[in-house]
């Protein structure tokens, strides 16, 4: 499918969202707003799908446990699975407190101009990043937005700077810590299981407690994120669980026990049963990882579609109560359309834009296999639950991202004497190099056959020591993503706002 047929499929389903609030708002006359609303709330939904969903399933993919196709298909169910089975019904309309609701002089229509403009910054930042291969926070992109239209609309003055302290925080905390954990856990499968001489014994042993390990991390993770905006329909339901008004920190902690103890007892046999049939060698013990990486997708997309499309239909449903009420509220209803917007809408964006990110953080950061994929997994649902008890301010994606650089780098710290003996060999190679210039300046020009060889032989010489240098400087991670990454991880939130108080000026303009 060619990028015009894409573009234009995207294009449908933002008019299709654009049409259907026109029809909601009758002969309202700021009507036109929630149109362009929506408009802006699809294209943002599929901006999502197409950057931040790449965080969920591209380790399974770069490490082979699926294939983009499989990893689309069960990303878009998930992900619009959560969004409407777990999705919020009410949302904050000015995203993580970043500005203060007076900014806006309790004037609904200049609040809609300012949330307008938030859902198209965010979203042109994200499509601009997905372009230049860079996964980075939809909530970061947001949050600028956001800003912009907020310091816009009110000065300066209006910003909290201690959000905006845990944001820049959030871009150091995030990426270290999941690459901690990731690199914690793959450190523990080499050296129980790679190193040992019997891989299989080894493998039976270990394998069934580490598939535990994540089976209680994830339902612990999914409790208190994919299930605490229908925990009280829950608690009517299963009148045994505690009537709070979301899921506590140890009732998470309970399920995940008690389903990381139930999957051992299920894991530990079959475990047994497929090893029988491997050799001793990694490549094959990579296969017990297959299966769990495939539920880690599923159950992360179910999360991320759970929490992150308010990142998309927050602002819309802001705008929505705004034209509805003729106010300016903290809180705000989200109707079942402007969910099924957001919900559908990172489904479409994630088929139709989302491979080329899903290759970026599967396989062009650093190689993967299955071994390395399970930890990244593992450690992007720890680290949130980490996170989320801690009071840290944490992004999804720069967590998932950074467990990526941890496993490389460990994987490069584990080989650094390999590098050292590659830094010998590119000292002889250049020494080579060397000699056979000094030949080629002694050679005398009338033994022409001669010196055309030598010619030859350096050209050849210069392709090894270039190779040598290459794999020196790339090592186990390549530098130029990372540095390209971690730029836009700290431009998001500026640039985003930018393009956001310009658009906001552009929009007051028009409607005065």
């Amino acid at each position: 499918m060619n990028n015009i047929i894409k573009t234009v499929l995207g294009a449908l389903f933002a008019i299709a969202a654009a049409f259907y609030a026109n029809t909601l708002m009758g002969q309202n006359p700021n009507g036109t707003f929630l149109v362009m609303a929506a408009l802006f709330g699809a294209y943002m939904a599929m901006n999502i799908g197409a950057n931040d969903v790449a965080n969920n399933v591209g380790p399974a993919v770069g490490s082979g446990a699926l294939t983009i196709t499989g990893a689309v298909i069960i990303a878009s169910i998930f992900e619009a699975s959560g969004s409407l089975i777990a999705g919020a019904d009410v949302v904050g309309t000015i995203k993580k407190g970043i500005v203060a609701p007076t900014a806006f002089g309790n004037d609904p229509m200049i609040f809609v101009y300012a949330m307008s403009a938030a859902l198209l910054a965010a979203a042109l930042w994200l499509n601009l990043a997905t372009w230049l291969k860079a996964p980075v926070s939809t909530t970061h992109s947001i949050v600028g937005g956001v800003l912009g239209a907020g310091v816009a609309a009110g000065g300066i003055a209006i910003i909290s700077w201690g959000t905006m302290g845990k944001i820049v925080a959030s871009w150091i905390i995030s990426p270290v810590l999941g690459g901690a954990i990731a690199a914690f856990f793959l450190y523990i499968i080499k050296t129980t299981v790679i190193e040992k001489e019997d891989k299989i014994s080894a493998a039976k042993k270990v394998v069934p407690i580490l598939v535990s390990i994540m089976a209680a991390a994830f339902i612990t993770y999914i409790t208190l994120k994919g299930l605490k905006h229908v925990w009280k329909d829950l608690t009517n339901v299963l009148s045994f669980l505690p009537h709070t008004k979301k899921p506590t920190f140890g009732v998470a902690l309970i399920f995940g026990l008690i389903g990381g103890i139930v999957s051992f007892f299920i894991i530990k046999p079959r475990v047994a049963s497929k090893v029988a049939n491997l050799e001793n060698n990694r490549k094959d013990l990579n296969k017990l990882f297959t299966i769990p990486l495939i539920f880690a997708a599923a159950l992360l997309s179910f999360a991320h579609g759970a929490n992150d499309v308010a990142n998309a239909v927050g602002p819309l449903a802001a705008v929505n109560d705004a034209l509805t009420h003729l106010t300016v509220s903290k809180k705000a209803a989200i109707p079942f359309w402007v969910m099924a917007v957001g919900g559908f809408g990172i489904a479409v964006g994630l088929t139709l834009f989302g491979p080329r990110l899903i290759k970026t953080v599967g396989s062009e950061i650093t190689e993967l296999d299955q071994m390395r994929a399970f930890s990244i997994m593992l450690a992007a649902a720890i680290t949130v639950i980490i996170a989320s008890q801690l009071g840290l301010p944490v992004s999804s994606t720069h967590i998932a991202v950074g467990a990526v650089f941890g496993v490389g780098f460990l994987r490069e710290w584990l080989d650094s004497k390999n590098m050292k003996e590659r830094q010998k060999e590119l000292y002889a190679e250049v020494e080579k190099l060397k000699e056979i210039k000094e030949q080629i300046k002694e050679c005398p020009d009338s033994d022409a056959a001669k010196k055309l060889e030598l010619i030859k032989a350096q050209k050849a010489q210069k392709k090894v020591v270039k190779k040598i240098k290459k794999a020196i400087r790339e090592n186990y991670v390549k530098r130029g993503m990372v540095k390209k990454i971690v730029a836009a991880w700290i431009i998001t939130v500026p640039a985003a706002a930018a393009v956001s108080a310009i658009i906001f000026f552009v929009i007051k303009g028009i409607a005065a």
